[in-house]
């Protein structure tokens, strides 16, 4: 398993540390630093976080998974997030997402055995009017259908941006 240790994380993550003053309110600023810069947020950053901030692991980690924008793993190297807010699930996302299981071959949450894909079901991507939506990477696509899907697949072979 790949930590931050391994990948000299902790001494990137200890540097945006210091970049961030010990007032209320950073804690938040700091995840997307270390999300932007290392892909995730390692487990072995969470004390190092805490303890430059002046709060518990647990504060830190409570934020880092109530938040759907951190991940606490690294994702595949394409990621692919499926709308699930009501406008989206009333055109189809259901199906969408389950169709999208099966062709990258990963559950919701997870990420293909070959490390292409990581699937996220996401609340609201902002297309209500263009149901159902998808991000791929950090590009978005309105009226998704299974076919305009696969194509989107086909042009993005899990290869990432």
């Amino acid at each position: 398993m790949t930590t931050a240790t391994t990948l000299g994380g902790l001494d990137a993550v200890a540097s945006l540390v210091a970049q961030y003053p010990q007032v209320p309110g950073a804690l938040l600023p700091l995840l997307h630093a270390v999300q932007d810069l290392l892909g995730y947020i390692p487990d072995d950053a969470v004390p190092l976080i805490a303890k430059g901030l002046n709060l518990s692991r647990a504060e830190v980690h409570g934020v880092i998974t109530y938040y759907h924008y951190f991940r606490s793993k690294p994702t595949g190297r394409t990621v692919i997030q499926v709308c699930r807010a009501e406008a989206c699930q009333a055109c189809g996302a259901d199906a969408l997402l389950a169709h999208a299981e099966q062709v990258l071959g990963c559950k919701s949450h997870h990420t293909s055995d070959d490390g292409a894909y990581t699937l996220e079901p996401v609340y609201c991507l902002g297309m209500c009017a263009s149901s159902p939506a998808i991000m791929v990477d950090n590009q978005l696509h309105a009226r998704v259908t299974l076919k305009k899907f696969n194509q989107l697949i086909a042009t993005n072979p899990g290869e990432g941006v």
